[in-house]
């Protein structure tokens, strides 16, 4: 099968012809890759920065935001069949150990990850473990092009959002009664939460591939709660200092935009634009979706008291953030990491992409094939694109390569 293969960390990605994956585990299916999506965490593992690779070893295949069409199964696989359309999360949590048990799969003693602990998703095809635990069927409303987009940009901001920013589930479908019990325990304070008042007031910081997407899933949530009357989200803040990413989340559903390269890239100036904006208030919600220590820290300062701030951008550079911990103590905000997402819920966000509550789309900037993949990949240093970039043709000629 042809793939993207680098040998060295920050050295070329070729695409070269190697041996296609056999099931080695009976739980395992081997997935036909029908678009894939090009990730800036594809970037850090190829840079070298990511532990699961360097534990692994190279060579490697990158690439984690995958859809695909199921061509074997495992001996002890029973739900997922040949031939069926699936979503693949990133996270293909185990089912067994003491976190999944406690139902917090997202950190997972023994999780595996396509494009970090395994070969990923840049070929033609893929081994996916865990299989009957972690896919899910497409709808038929939804193209391979939209399940790949949703990869980990979109999971990741709806858990963000959605779960550890602390909001209900009452715009989703009714599930199964055992997907609906599992689901109401997870986020019963959640929805009582979000049913004490007239909606909830979000502020993103970082208008990347996350933070948009995390912009887009809010939006999804205005006026949602239609069985009690109420909003869960009125009112979404856009925080970045690149004019085109701020006019593409005003595009996307953002209700108000706060230029940081205007207000002189002065943090106080930031925070108190903020406030300007909710009433002195604070945001109910801030989520600090980039991960420099200037947006972590203004998150913490812009939440309201008793009010909740996420950390889901990853840390970037060696300086760390100062946290105002009295602050956060005297007025009781709530500091929430959020990584991953629960491949039960996938079924939820399908159903917003069905219904075209999220329309992903809007987020993807071409199709390409996996050699343009490849090389969009290397240039993310030197470009950072709004949209994403989503590998649909994987039939170029290839090298061949020994692994």
């Amino acid at each position: 099968m042809k793939a993207a293969v680098y040998e060295s960390f920050n050295g070329p990605i070729h695409v070269k012809s190697i041996p296609k994956p056999k099931l080695r585990h009976e739980s395992s299916v081997i997935l036909q890759v029908m678009a894939t999506g090009v990730c800036r965490s594809d970037w850090h593992g190829w840079k070298g920065h990511d532990d699961d690779i360097l534990h692994h070893g190279l060579p490697f295949v990158p690439g984690h935001e995958f859809s695909g069409i199921v061509v074997e199964i495992g001996t002890s696989v029973q739900r997922i069949k040949v031939g069926d359309r699936v979503a693949v999360p990133f996270i293909l949590s185990c089912g067994r150990c003491v976190e999944c048990q406690a139902e917090k799969p997202t950190v997972c003693l023994n999780q595996s990850q396509p494009g970090f602990t395994m070969f990923g998703s840049f070929a033609e095809f893929v081994e996916v473990t865990r299989a009957d635990r972690n896919l899910t069927i497409l709808p038929k409303g939804v193209s391979f092009v939209e399940a790949a987009a949703l990869g980990c940009r979109f999971t990741t901001a709806y858990r963000a959002v959605v779960q550890q920013g602390g909001l209900g589930k009452d715009m989703f479908p009714k599930m199964s009664d055992e997907d609906t019990g599992r689901i109401r325990r997870a986020v019963s304070n959640s929805l009582m939460d979000a049913r004490k008042n007239d909606g909830k007031v979000i502020c993103v910081f970082g208008c990347g591939g996350l933070g948009l997407s995390c912009i887009m899933i809010a939006k999804a949530l205005v006026g949602a709660d239609g069985a009690i009357g109420r909003e869960i989200v009125r009112e979404i803040i856009a925080v970045d200092v690149s004019s085109s990413a701020l006019d593409k989340a005003m595009e996307l559903g953002a209700d108000h935009v706060i230029n940081v390269r205007e207000l002189g890239m002065k943090d106080e100036a930031v925070r108190q634009r903020v406030l300007q904006l909710t009433h002195g208030l604070g945001a109910d919600i801030t989520i600090d979706a980039a991960g420099f220590p200037s947006t972590c820290e203004n998150a913490v300062y812009t939440c309201r008291r008793g009010g909740r701030m996420v950390q889901v951008g990853l840390p970037i550079g060696d300086k760390k953030p100062l946290i105002p911990m009295g602050m956060v103590a005297a007025r009781e905000i709530e500091i929430v990491g959020s990584h991953g997402f629960n491949a039960s819920d996938l079924p939820h966000l399908l159903h917003l992409v069905d219904t075209g509550k999220l329309p992903v789309k809007k987020l993807v900037e071409k199709e390409t094939s996996l050699v343009e993949g490849a090389k969009v990949l290397m240039n993310m240093d030197k470009e950072s694109p709004i949209g994403m970039t989503v590998i649909t043709r994987f039939d170029e000629t290839a090298n061949t390569c020994r692994l």
